[in-house]
Protein backbone atom coordinates (compact mmCIF):
# COMPACT_ATOMS: atom_id res chain seq x y z
CA UNK A 1 0.00 0.00 0.00
CA UNK A 2 1.43 3.43 -0.81
CA UNK A 3 2.40 5.73 1.89
CA UNK A 4 0.18 8.87 2.03
CA UNK A 5 1.21 12.14 3.33
CA UNK A 6 -1.78 14.15 3.95
CA UNK A 7 -2.30 17.56 2.51
CA UNK A 8 -5.49 18.37 4.25
CA UNK A 9 -4.26 21.02 6.50
CA UNK A 10 -2.61 23.17 3.23
CA UNK A 11 -5.90 22.41 1.30
CA UNK A 12 -7.42 24.37 3.72
CA UNK A 13 -5.35 27.15 4.71
CA UNK A 14 -6.45 30.17 2.81
CA UNK A 15 -2.57 31.83 2.21
CA UNK A 16 -1.90 34.75 2.94
CA UNK A 17 -5.01 37.42 4.18
CA UNK A 18 -6.46 39.05 1.15
CA UNK A 19 -4.85 36.31 -1.12
CA UNK A 20 -6.47 37.46 -4.34
CA UNK A 21 -7.18 34.15 -6.23
CA UNK A 22 -4.75 33.80 -8.58
CA UNK A 23 -1.54 34.93 -7.00
CA UNK A 24 -0.61 35.27 -11.13
CA UNK A 25 -1.66 38.28 -13.12
CA UNK A 26 0.57 38.22 -15.66
CA UNK A 27 0.94 35.77 -18.33
CA UNK A 28 -0.15 32.30 -17.99
CA UNK A 29 1.85 29.65 -17.51
CA UNK A 30 2.25 27.15 -20.08
CA UNK A 31 0.80 24.12 -17.91
CA UNK A 32 0.67 24.09 -14.81
CA UNK A 33 1.04 27.97 -12.78
CA UNK A 34 1.98 28.30 -9.15
CA UNK A 35 -1.19 27.97 -6.42
CA UNK A 36 -2.29 26.71 -3.34
CA UNK A 37 -2.35 23.40 -2.82
CA UNK A 38 -5.44 21.63 -3.99
CA UNK A 39 -7.55 18.77 -3.00
CA UNK A 40 -6.49 16.68 -6.28
CA UNK A 41 -2.91 17.18 -5.84
CA UNK A 42 -3.27 14.52 -2.79
CA UNK A 43 -2.62 11.64 -5.68
CA UNK A 44 0.69 13.47 -6.55
CA UNK A 45 4.06 13.42 -5.26
CA UNK A 46 5.64 16.52 -3.75
CA UNK A 47 8.68 17.47 -2.05
CA UNK A 48 9.40 20.65 0.14
CA UNK A 49 12.17 22.54 -1.67
CA UNK A 50 15.28 23.42 0.14
CA UNK A 51 15.69 26.30 -1.77
CA UNK A 52 13.67 28.87 -0.03
CA UNK A 53 14.06 27.68 3.88
CA UNK A 54 12.64 31.19 5.46
CA UNK A 55 9.62 31.12 3.43
CA UNK A 56 8.28 33.65 0.79
CA UNK A 57 6.72 37.26 1.40
CA UNK A 58 4.25 38.20 -1.18
CA UNK A 59 5.91 39.61 -3.15
CA UNK A 60 8.76 37.32 -3.44
CA UNK A 61 6.07 34.88 -4.75
CA UNK A 62 7.16 36.53 -8.25
CA UNK A 63 10.10 33.21 -7.89
CA UNK A 64 7.36 30.76 -7.64
CA UNK A 65 5.45 32.18 -10.38
CA UNK A 66 8.45 33.59 -12.89
CA UNK A 67 11.32 31.57 -12.23
CA UNK A 68 10.63 28.25 -10.68
CA UNK A 69 7.17 27.21 -12.48
CA UNK A 70 7.16 29.70 -15.93
CA UNK A 71 10.72 29.44 -16.60
CA UNK A 72 11.44 25.63 -15.64
CA UNK A 73 7.81 24.87 -18.23
CA UNK A 74 9.25 27.64 -20.95
CA UNK A 75 12.36 25.98 -20.76
CA UNK A 76 11.32 22.04 -20.69
CA UNK A 77 9.51 22.79 -23.86
CA UNK A 78 11.97 25.37 -25.82
CA UNK A 79 14.59 22.68 -25.52
CA UNK A 80 11.71 19.30 -26.05
CA UNK A 81 13.41 18.16 -22.86
CA UNK A 82 12.68 14.60 -23.40
CA UNK A 83 11.92 13.41 -19.47
CA UNK A 84 9.26 15.82 -18.40
CA UNK A 85 7.78 19.46 -18.66
CA UNK A 86 9.37 21.25 -16.15
CA UNK A 87 8.31 21.76 -12.20
CA UNK A 88 4.99 23.06 -10.70
CA UNK A 89 4.95 24.36 -7.19
CA UNK A 90 2.63 24.55 -4.43
CA UNK A 91 2.44 26.87 -0.98
CA UNK A 92 1.64 25.33 2.11
CA UNK A 93 1.47 28.12 3.90
CA UNK A 94 4.33 30.31 2.99
CA UNK A 95 6.85 27.40 2.12
CA UNK A 96 7.48 26.23 -1.31
CA UNK A 97 6.62 21.96 -2.83
CA UNK A 98 7.33 20.98 -6.02
CA UNK A 99 6.62 18.63 -8.09
CA UNK A 100 7.83 17.42 -11.66
CA UNK A 101 5.35 17.44 -14.60
CA UNK A 102 5.31 14.25 -16.51
CA UNK A 103 5.14 14.32 -20.35
CA UNK A 104 1.75 14.42 -22.01
CA UNK A 105 0.33 11.10 -22.89
CA UNK A 106 -0.87 12.50 -25.95
CA UNK A 107 2.47 13.93 -27.37
CA UNK A 108 4.70 11.82 -30.07
CA UNK A 109 7.57 11.05 -27.74
CA UNK A 110 9.81 9.60 -30.30
CA UNK A 111 9.06 13.42 -32.14
CA UNK A 112 10.10 15.15 -29.06
CA UNK A 113 12.74 12.95 -28.31
CA UNK A 114 14.08 13.48 -32.17
CA UNK A 115 13.63 17.65 -31.70
CA UNK A 116 15.94 17.19 -28.40
CA UNK A 117 18.21 15.24 -30.20
CA UNK A 118 19.14 17.50 -32.77
CA UNK A 119 19.41 20.32 -30.43
CA UNK A 120 22.09 19.20 -28.27
CA UNK A 121 25.15 18.56 -30.24
CA UNK A 122 25.21 22.39 -31.39
CA UNK A 123 24.36 23.07 -28.12
CA UNK A 124 27.49 21.07 -26.87
CA UNK A 125 29.48 21.99 -29.19
CA UNK A 126 29.33 25.60 -28.79
CA UNK A 127 28.58 25.54 -25.10
CA UNK A 128 31.76 28.17 -23.94
CA UNK A 129 29.88 30.61 -26.91
CA UNK A 130 26.68 30.32 -25.85
CA UNK A 131 27.22 30.69 -21.95
CA UNK A 132 29.25 33.63 -22.68
CA UNK A 133 26.37 35.05 -25.04
CA UNK A 134 23.78 34.58 -22.21
CA UNK A 135 26.29 35.54 -19.60
CA UNK A 136 26.71 39.21 -21.36
CA UNK A 137 22.70 39.60 -21.73
CA UNK A 138 22.29 38.85 -18.23
CA UNK A 139 25.37 41.58 -17.60
CA UNK A 140 23.86 44.11 -19.72
CA UNK A 141 20.69 44.07 -18.58
CA UNK A 142 21.68 44.20 -14.91
CA UNK A 143 23.77 46.83 -15.07
CA UNK A 144 21.55 48.76 -16.68
CA UNK A 145 19.10 48.41 -13.24
CA UNK A 146 22.05 49.17 -11.20
CA UNK A 147 22.48 52.64 -12.88
CA UNK A 148 19.62 53.79 -11.92
CA UNK A 149 19.08 56.81 -9.74
CA UNK A 150 16.00 55.32 -7.87
CA UNK A 151 15.53 57.94 -5.52
CA UNK A 152 15.32 60.58 -8.93
CA UNK A 153 12.29 58.61 -10.42
CA UNK A 154 8.85 60.03 -9.45
CA UNK A 155 6.34 57.02 -8.03
CA UNK A 156 5.00 56.13 -12.09
CA UNK A 157 8.45 55.54 -13.12
CA UNK A 158 9.67 53.39 -9.82
CA UNK A 159 6.63 51.70 -11.23
CA UNK A 160 7.85 51.20 -14.69
CA UNK A 161 11.50 50.37 -13.35
CA UNK A 162 10.15 47.43 -11.26
CA UNK A 163 8.35 45.80 -14.63
CA UNK A 164 11.60 46.28 -16.26
CA UNK A 165 13.39 44.40 -13.39
CA UNK A 166 10.37 41.71 -13.34
CA UNK A 167 10.99 41.12 -16.70
CA UNK A 168 14.90 40.67 -16.61
CA UNK A 169 14.71 38.89 -13.55
CA UNK A 170 12.13 36.50 -15.22
CA UNK A 171 14.37 36.55 -18.41
CA UNK A 172 17.62 35.80 -16.21
CA UNK A 173 15.79 32.31 -14.90
CA UNK A 174 14.34 31.17 -18.38
CA UNK A 175 18.01 31.53 -19.44
CA UNK A 176 18.92 29.24 -16.06
CA UNK A 177 16.86 26.66 -17.02
CA UNK A 178 17.10 26.53 -20.60
CA UNK A 179 20.81 25.89 -20.11
CA UNK A 180 20.38 23.59 -17.00
CA UNK A 181 18.23 20.96 -18.39
CA UNK A 182 20.63 20.85 -21.54
CA UNK A 183 23.63 20.57 -19.93
CA UNK A 184 21.80 18.03 -17.08
CA UNK A 185 20.64 15.92 -19.97
CA UNK A 186 23.93 15.59 -21.96
CA UNK A 187 25.86 14.48 -18.30
CA UNK A 188 22.82 11.87 -17.64
CA UNK A 189 23.22 10.79 -21.25
CA UNK A 190 26.87 9.70 -20.24
CA UNK A 191 25.53 9.00 -17.17
CA UNK A 192 23.65 6.63 -19.14
CA UNK A 193 25.98 4.94 -20.78
CA UNK A 194 28.53 4.50 -17.95
CA UNK A 195 25.97 2.29 -16.21
CA UNK A 196 25.39 0.08 -19.39
CA UNK A 197 29.38 -0.44 -18.86
CA UNK A 198 29.27 -1.46 -15.35
CA UNK A 199 30.89 1.85 -13.36
CA UNK A 200 29.29 2.09 -9.96
CA UNK A 201 26.84 5.39 -10.63
CA UNK A 202 28.23 6.58 -7.12
CA UNK A 203 31.42 7.22 -9.16
CA UNK A 204 30.55 9.03 -11.79
CA UNK A 205 29.84 12.46 -10.87
CA UNK A 206 33.07 12.30 -9.35
CA UNK A 207 34.78 12.04 -13.21
CA UNK A 208 33.44 16.01 -13.32
CA UNK A 209 35.92 18.33 -11.61
CA UNK A 210 34.29 21.70 -10.83
CA UNK A 211 37.51 23.85 -11.05
CA UNK A 212 37.55 27.46 -10.95
CA UNK A 213 34.46 29.30 -10.52
CA UNK A 214 33.46 33.32 -9.50
CA UNK A 215 32.37 31.24 -6.70
CA UNK A 216 35.66 29.99 -5.00
CA UNK A 217 37.10 33.11 -6.14
CA UNK A 218 34.82 35.33 -3.55
CA UNK A 219 35.90 32.76 -1.01
CA UNK A 220 39.54 33.36 -1.83
CA UNK A 221 38.96 36.91 -1.39
CA UNK A 222 37.60 36.53 1.86
CA UNK A 223 40.59 34.47 3.37
CA UNK A 224 42.92 37.26 1.77
CA UNK A 225 40.82 39.88 3.72
CA UNK A 226 41.11 38.07 6.71
CA UNK A 227 44.70 37.08 6.58
CA UNK A 228 44.98 40.80 5.49
CA UNK A 229 42.87 41.61 9.05
CA UNK A 230 45.02 39.46 11.22
CA UNK A 231 48.21 41.05 9.35
CA UNK A 232 46.70 45.13 10.50
CA UNK A 233 46.26 43.86 13.86
CA UNK A 234 42.20 44.14 13.80
CA UNK A 235 41.74 39.98 15.41
CA UNK A 236 40.85 41.32 19.18
CA UNK A 237 38.47 43.49 17.07
CA UNK A 238 36.99 40.70 15.27
CA UNK A 239 36.76 38.81 18.10
CA UNK A 240 35.36 41.19 20.54
CA UNK A 241 32.71 41.89 18.07
CA UNK A 242 29.28 40.70 17.11
CA UNK A 243 29.29 40.07 13.40
CA UNK A 244 26.28 42.80 13.14
CA UNK A 245 28.51 45.72 14.98
CA UNK A 246 31.53 45.05 12.92
CA UNK A 247 30.81 47.33 10.35
CA UNK A 248 30.52 50.28 12.84
CA UNK A 249 33.28 49.28 14.90
CA UNK A 250 35.55 49.29 12.58
CA UNK A 251 34.95 52.26 11.48
CA UNK A 252 34.87 53.93 14.28
CA UNK A 253 38.18 52.62 15.28
CA UNK A 254 40.36 54.20 12.76
CA UNK A 255 43.33 53.78 12.03
CA UNK A 256 44.84 50.58 10.23
CA UNK A 257 41.18 49.75 10.54
CA UNK A 258 39.64 52.44 7.96
CA UNK A 259 42.66 51.09 5.08
CA UNK A 260 41.33 47.55 5.72
CA UNK A 261 37.76 48.89 5.10
CA UNK A 262 39.10 50.14 2.40
CA UNK A 263 39.87 46.81 0.83
CA UNK A 264 36.32 45.32 2.46
CA UNK A 265 34.33 47.95 -0.01
CA UNK A 266 36.25 47.41 -3.02
CA UNK A 267 35.99 43.49 -2.34
CA UNK A 268 31.74 44.13 -1.84
CA UNK A 269 31.57 46.45 -4.86
CA UNK A 270 33.18 43.12 -6.60
CA UNK A 271 31.35 40.56 -4.61
CA UNK A 272 29.26 42.18 -2.67
CA UNK A 273 25.96 41.65 -5.53
CA UNK A 274 24.17 38.02 -3.92
CA UNK A 275 21.98 37.26 -1.11
CA UNK A 276 22.15 34.66 1.28
CA UNK A 277 19.78 32.91 -0.44
CA UNK A 278 18.32 31.86 -3.87
CA UNK A 279 15.71 33.90 -5.10
CA UNK A 280 13.93 35.53 -2.10
CA UNK A 281 13.77 39.59 -2.67
CA UNK A 282 13.36 39.80 1.26
CA UNK A 283 16.99 39.32 1.74
CA UNK A 284 19.31 42.02 1.29
CA UNK A 285 22.93 41.85 -0.58
CA UNK A 286 25.74 41.68 1.51
CA UNK A 287 26.60 45.61 -0.09
CA UNK A 288 23.15 46.23 1.70
CA UNK A 289 23.83 44.15 4.58
CA UNK A 290 27.65 43.20 4.95
CA UNK A 291 27.42 41.22 8.57
CA UNK A 292 27.58 37.70 6.69
CA UNK A 293 30.94 38.53 4.99
CA UNK A 294 32.20 39.84 7.90
CA UNK A 295 30.90 37.39 10.22
CA UNK A 296 32.81 34.69 8.03
CA UNK A 297 36.00 36.72 8.18
CA UNK A 298 35.67 36.55 12.22
CA UNK A 299 35.32 32.92 11.95
CA UNK A 300 38.05 32.56 9.53
CA UNK A 301 40.09 34.35 11.85
CA UNK A 302 39.57 31.51 14.75
CA UNK A 303 41.67 29.47 12.54
CA UNK A 304 45.26 29.04 13.03
CA UNK A 305 46.49 28.36 9.04
CA UNK A 306 44.53 29.40 6.14
CA UNK A 307 42.68 27.62 4.15
CA UNK A 308 44.99 26.02 1.30
CA UNK A 309 43.26 26.60 -2.02
CA UNK A 310 46.04 25.20 -4.26
CA UNK A 311 46.08 22.10 -2.66
CA UNK A 312 42.11 21.33 -2.42
CA UNK A 313 42.28 22.29 -5.80
CA UNK A 314 44.92 19.40 -6.40
CA UNK A 315 43.42 17.05 -4.32
CA UNK A 316 40.61 17.15 -6.28
CA UNK A 317 42.23 16.95 -9.50
CA UNK A 318 43.78 13.80 -8.03
CA UNK A 319 40.52 11.72 -6.47
CA UNK A 320 38.76 13.02 -9.88
CA UNK A 321 41.65 11.28 -12.07
CA UNK A 322 41.91 8.09 -10.18
CA UNK A 323 37.92 7.45 -10.07
CA UNK A 324 37.96 7.80 -14.07
CA UNK A 325 41.22 5.58 -14.10
CA UNK A 326 39.63 2.90 -11.69
CA UNK A 327 37.21 2.99 -13.99
CA UNK A 328 38.70 2.84 -17.08
CA UNK A 329 40.33 -0.06 -15.92
CA UNK A 330 37.80 -2.18 -15.74
CA UNK A 331 36.69 -1.57 -19.53
CA UNK A 332 37.94 -3.41 -22.78
CA UNK A 333 39.73 -0.59 -25.65
CA UNK A 334 36.63 -0.26 -27.49
CA UNK A 335 34.21 0.79 -24.45
CA UNK A 336 37.44 3.07 -23.37
CA UNK A 337 37.28 4.80 -26.88
CA UNK A 338 33.29 5.54 -25.85
CA UNK A 339 34.10 6.09 -22.33
CA UNK A 340 36.71 8.85 -23.19
CA UNK A 341 34.91 10.49 -26.01
CA UNK A 342 31.60 10.91 -23.44
CA UNK A 343 33.78 12.26 -20.77
CA UNK A 344 35.37 14.93 -23.28
CA UNK A 345 32.40 15.74 -24.43
CA UNK A 346 31.18 16.28 -20.46
CA UNK A 347 34.09 18.17 -19.40
CA UNK A 348 34.12 20.59 -22.12
CA UNK A 349 30.25 21.14 -21.20
CA UNK A 350 30.69 20.73 -17.87
CA UNK A 351 27.38 20.93 -15.49
CA UNK A 352 29.32 20.77 -12.06
CA UNK A 353 31.34 23.63 -13.23
CA UNK A 354 28.81 25.67 -14.81
CA UNK A 355 26.24 24.41 -11.77
CA UNK A 356 28.85 26.71 -9.48
CA UNK A 357 29.89 29.46 -12.04
CA UNK A 358 26.17 30.44 -12.74
CA UNK A 359 25.00 31.08 -9.51
CA UNK A 360 27.47 34.47 -9.64
CA UNK A 361 25.34 35.90 -12.36
CA UNK A 362 21.91 34.37 -11.54
CA UNK A 363 20.68 32.41 -8.58
CA UNK A 364 22.28 35.26 -5.79
CA UNK A 365 21.33 38.10 -7.46
CA UNK A 366 18.34 38.12 -10.00
CA UNK A 367 16.19 39.70 -7.59
CA UNK A 368 17.99 42.32 -6.42
CA UNK A 369 17.04 44.86 -8.56
CA UNK A 370 12.92 44.05 -7.99
CA UNK A 371 14.10 44.69 -4.17
CA UNK A 372 16.01 47.97 -5.17
CA UNK A 373 12.62 49.21 -6.62
CA UNK A 374 10.35 47.78 -3.89
CA UNK A 375 12.24 49.44 -1.06
CA UNK A 376 12.52 52.78 -3.34
CA UNK A 377 8.83 52.81 -3.79
CA UNK A 378 8.60 51.89 0.17
CA UNK A 379 10.62 55.21 0.79
CA UNK A 380 8.08 57.39 -2.26
CA UNK A 381 5.00 56.27 -0.22
CA UNK A 382 6.08 56.53 2.79
CA UNK A 383 5.48 53.09 4.24
CA UNK A 384 6.47 52.29 8.12
CA UNK A 385 8.70 49.91 7.80
CA UNK A 386 11.01 50.33 5.02
CA UNK A 387 10.43 46.55 3.53
CA UNK A 388 6.46 47.03 3.70
CA UNK A 389 6.44 46.93 -0.12
CA UNK A 390 7.73 42.98 -0.05
CA UNK A 391 4.66 42.13 1.91
CA UNK A 392 2.30 43.46 -0.97
CA UNK A 393 1.66 41.30 -4.03
CA UNK A 394 2.51 42.65 -7.19
CA UNK A 395 -0.87 44.00 -8.38
CA UNK A 396 -1.61 45.48 -5.61
CA UNK A 397 2.15 47.43 -5.50
CA UNK A 398 1.39 48.63 -9.11
CA UNK A 399 -1.43 49.82 -8.49
CA UNK A 400 -0.17 52.30 -5.59
CA UNK A 401 2.61 53.29 -7.39
CA UNK A 402 0.09 54.12 -10.78
CA UNK A 403 -1.89 56.57 -8.63
CA UNK A 404 -5.20 53.76 -8.59
CA UNK A 405 -5.29 52.98 -4.73
CA UNK A 406 -3.75 54.60 -1.53
CA UNK A 407 -0.70 53.06 0.49
CA UNK A 408 -3.08 53.56 3.46
CA UNK A 409 -5.75 50.53 2.41
CA UNK A 410 -3.04 47.93 3.25
CA UNK A 411 -1.55 49.41 5.77
CA UNK A 412 -3.60 46.83 8.45
CA UNK A 413 -3.40 44.22 6.29
CA UNK A 414 0.34 44.47 6.12
CA UNK A 415 0.94 43.79 9.97
CA UNK A 416 -1.60 40.34 9.28
CA UNK A 417 0.93 39.37 6.61
CA UNK A 418 3.66 39.66 8.73
CA UNK A 419 2.38 37.69 11.36
CA UNK A 420 1.47 35.20 9.06
CA UNK A 421 4.96 34.99 7.65
CA UNK A 422 6.38 34.68 10.59
CA UNK A 423 3.93 31.98 12.18
CA UNK A 424 5.04 29.82 8.94
CA UNK A 425 8.41 30.50 9.23
CA UNK A 426 8.94 29.05 12.69
CA UNK A 427 7.02 25.84 11.58
CA UNK A 428 9.37 25.22 8.76
CA UNK A 429 11.39 22.69 10.77
CA UNK A 430 8.41 20.63 11.68
CA UNK A 431 7.16 21.02 8.15
CA UNK A 432 6.63 17.38 6.25
CA UNK A 433 9.42 16.78 4.05
CA UNK A 434 7.60 15.24 1.43
CA UNK A 435 3.70 15.49 0.69
CA UNK A 436 1.17 13.68 -1.11
CA UNK A 437 1.24 9.81 -2.54
CA UNK A 438 4.96 8.51 -2.14
CA UNK A 439 6.24 6.59 -4.79
CA UNK A 440 7.98 3.10 -3.57
CA UNK A 441 10.93 4.42 -5.65
CA UNK A 442 12.29 7.05 -8.09
CA UNK A 443 13.50 6.71 -11.50
CA UNK A 444 13.78 10.28 -12.75
CA UNK A 445 17.28 10.81 -12.91
CA UNK A 446 17.02 15.34 -12.12
CA UNK A 447 14.92 14.50 -9.13
CA UNK A 448 17.45 11.77 -8.15
CA UNK A 449 20.88 13.57 -8.90
CA UNK A 450 19.65 17.31 -7.79
CA UNK A 451 17.02 17.30 -5.45
CA UNK A 452 18.22 13.63 -3.53
CA UNK A 453 15.03 11.60 -4.10
CA UNK A 454 16.46 8.23 -3.57
CA UNK A 455 16.02 4.89 -1.81
CA UNK A 456 17.68 6.66 0.99
CA UNK A 457 15.41 9.61 1.12
CA UNK A 458 12.08 7.88 1.19
CA UNK A 459 12.95 5.31 3.52
CA UNK A 460 14.34 7.59 6.31
CA UNK A 461 11.25 9.60 5.42
CA UNK A 462 8.96 6.85 5.97
CA UNK A 463 10.93 5.37 8.91
CA UNK A 464 10.76 8.73 10.81
CA UNK A 465 7.52 8.54 12.47
CA UNK A 466 8.37 5.27 13.69
CA UNK A 467 9.75 6.99 17.29
CA UNK A 468 12.59 5.04 17.63
CA UNK A 469 16.22 6.02 18.89
CA UNK A 470 18.12 6.33 15.48
CA UNK A 471 22.16 6.30 15.61
CA UNK A 472 23.02 5.73 12.27
CA UNK A 473 21.91 7.37 8.77
CA UNK A 474 22.91 6.50 5.47
CA UNK A 475 22.49 8.86 2.27
CA UNK A 476 24.06 9.55 -1.04
CA UNK A 477 28.39 9.24 -0.51
CA UNK A 478 28.81 12.92 -1.79
CA UNK A 479 32.20 13.76 -1.51
CA UNK A 480 34.89 11.19 -0.25
CA UNK A 481 37.04 11.05 3.03
CA UNK A 482 35.11 10.45 7.12
CA UNK A 483 35.65 13.38 9.66
CA UNK A 484 34.39 13.76 13.44
CA UNK A 485 33.00 16.85 14.85
CA UNK A 486 30.40 18.78 17.03
CA UNK A 487 27.09 19.36 14.99
CA UNK A 488 25.78 22.75 13.77
CA UNK A 489 22.00 21.99 12.72
CA UNK A 490 21.01 25.21 10.67
CA UNK A 491 17.62 25.90 8.99
CA UNK A 492 19.03 28.37 6.96
CA UNK A 493 22.07 30.90 6.29
CA UNK A 494 21.14 33.73 8.47
CA UNK A 495 23.44 31.75 10.89
CA UNK A 496 26.12 30.23 8.58
CA UNK A 497 28.53 33.05 9.18
CA UNK A 498 28.68 31.60 13.01
CA UNK A 499 29.57 28.88 12.05
CA UNK A 500 32.86 27.84 13.54
CA UNK A 501 36.02 25.57 12.19
CA UNK A 502 35.86 22.17 12.69
CA UNK A 503 31.76 21.44 13.21
CA UNK A 504 29.89 19.57 11.07
CA UNK A 505 26.97 21.49 8.94
CA UNK A 506 23.80 19.52 8.99
CA UNK A 507 20.90 21.63 6.69
CA UNK A 508 18.26 20.67 4.62
CA UNK A 509 20.60 21.13 1.31
CA UNK A 510 23.35 23.87 0.46
CA UNK A 511 22.92 26.46 -2.03
CA UNK A 512 26.12 28.31 -3.85
CA UNK A 513 25.65 31.06 -0.56
CA UNK A 514 26.76 28.52 1.28
CA UNK A 515 30.49 27.82 -0.28
CA UNK A 516 31.92 29.94 2.39
CA UNK A 517 31.36 27.54 5.04
CA UNK A 518 33.18 24.79 3.36
CA UNK A 519 36.48 26.37 3.51
CA UNK A 520 35.98 25.83 7.15
CA UNK A 521 33.47 23.07 8.11
CA UNK A 522 34.67 19.54 9.01
CA UNK A 523 32.06 17.95 7.07
CA UNK A 524 28.59 18.24 5.74
CA UNK A 525 25.24 16.42 6.02
CA UNK A 526 21.70 17.48 4.08
CA UNK A 527 18.61 15.89 4.13
CA UNK A 528 18.19 16.55 0.78
CA UNK A 529 20.75 16.70 -2.66
CA UNK A 530 21.98 13.89 -4.98
CA UNK A 531 25.44 13.73 -6.36
CA UNK A 532 25.39 16.66 -8.87
CA UNK A 533 23.85 19.05 -5.70
CA UNK A 534 25.60 22.19 -4.66
CA UNK A 535 27.08 20.36 -1.74
CA UNK A 536 28.43 17.51 -3.70
CA UNK A 537 29.87 19.74 -6.02
CA UNK A 538 31.72 22.21 -3.02
CA UNK A 539 32.31 18.93 -1.01
CA UNK A 540 34.35 17.05 -3.14
CA UNK A 541 36.60 20.58 -4.61
CA UNK A 542 36.90 21.33 -1.00
CA UNK A 543 37.76 17.99 0.50
CA UNK A 544 34.71 17.92 2.75
CA UNK A 545 33.38 14.73 3.20
CA UNK A 546 29.84 14.79 2.67
CA UNK A 547 26.95 13.18 2.84
CA UNK A 548 23.57 14.01 1.26
CA UNK A 549 19.71 13.02 0.53
CA UNK A 550 19.49 11.43 4.40
CA UNK A 551 16.01 12.53 4.85
CA UNK A 552 15.75 13.69 8.04
CA UNK A 553 18.76 14.78 9.17
CA UNK A 554 17.56 17.89 10.46
CA UNK A 555 15.23 16.11 12.73
CA UNK A 556 17.25 13.71 14.25
CA UNK A 557 20.53 15.72 14.84
CA UNK A 558 20.46 18.41 17.42
CA UNK A 559 23.05 21.23 18.29
CA UNK A 560 26.64 20.05 19.74
CA UNK A 561 25.86 16.17 19.19
CA UNK A 562 28.60 14.34 18.21
CA UNK A 563 28.92 12.98 14.77
CA UNK A 564 31.22 11.39 12.24
CA UNK A 565 30.86 11.56 8.45
CA UNK A 566 31.59 9.02 6.01
CA UNK A 567 31.63 10.12 2.90
CA UNK A 568 33.06 7.55 1.04
CA UNK A 569 30.18 5.18 2.16
CA UNK A 570 27.41 7.92 2.70
CA UNK A 571 26.82 7.04 6.59
CA UNK A 572 26.29 9.39 9.08
CA UNK A 573 26.80 8.33 12.87
CA UNK A 574 25.46 10.01 15.94
CA UNK A 575 28.05 9.32 18.74
CA UNK A 576 27.10 11.21 21.72
CA UNK A 577 24.15 13.34 22.30
CA UNK A 578 24.95 17.04 23.10
CA UNK A 579 23.23 16.12 26.62
CA UNK A 580 25.83 13.34 27.38
CA UNK A 581 23.72 10.44 26.40
CA UNK A 582 24.81 7.53 23.94
CA UNK A 583 22.90 7.06 20.72
CA UNK A 584 21.23 3.84 19.06
CA UNK A 585 19.38 2.60 16.37
CA UNK A 586 19.85 3.22 12.64
CA UNK A 587 17.73 3.94 9.74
Amino acid sequence: MATVVPIDEFVADAGYPGSPDRTEDSAPQLIEPYSRFRPEDQSRFWFLDFHWPRGLTPMGLISMTDGYAWATQYAAQAVSLPSGRGITVRSAGTHTYAAEIPLDPTVDKADRLARFARLLPPFIRDFKQVWHDYRTEIEADWQRLRDVDLARLPRAELGNFLRRARAQHKRTWEIHFELMYLLLAHYLGFRGMCTELGIDPVEISKFLECGETRIMATDRELWRLAAAARDAGLGSIFAATEPEELAVTLTKAGGKATGWLTGFRSFLDTYGWRTEGIGDIALPSWVEDPTSPLGTIKTLLHKDADHDFSAARTAARDASDGAIDAARSKLTREEQAAFDAGLASCQAANFAWWNEEHDFYIDLRATLPMRWGCLAAAEAIGTDEPDDTLFLFWPELMSILDGAADFREFKSIIGDRRQYFDHWSERRATMPKVLGTMPDTVSDPVMIEIFGINKHFLHAVRAAGSGASVKTLTGVPAARGSARGPARVLSNADHLHRILPGEVLVCESTSPNWTPAFAKIAACICDAGGSLSHAAIVGREYGVPTVTAVGVGTELIRDGDEVEVDGSTGTVTIFRRNDGSASSGST
